[in-house]
């Protein structure tokens, strides 16, 4: 299974967050998830983590 990244560094914010999360995609939706409302203040819903899950990237393997 390709492992998922969500990269706060490409999304501007007041603290200049630069937090990365990576790991299995339903591991870093959560995660970045509850990242985004107890840091970022968003709302937790539906629509907040399909926005997350969009944004996901392939980690890039390094041999």
């Amino acid at each position: 299974m390709t492992r998922k990244i969500a990269d706060c560094r490409k999304y501007p914010s007041v603290s200049n967050c630069s937090l990365t999360i990576s790991g299995e995609e339903e591991e870093v939706v959560r995660a970045a998830t509850e990242h985004a409302v107890s840091v970022h203040e968003h709302t937790d819903s539906p629509e907040l983590r399909e926005q997350v899950r969009a944004s996901l990237e392939d980690e890039k393997v390094t041999a």
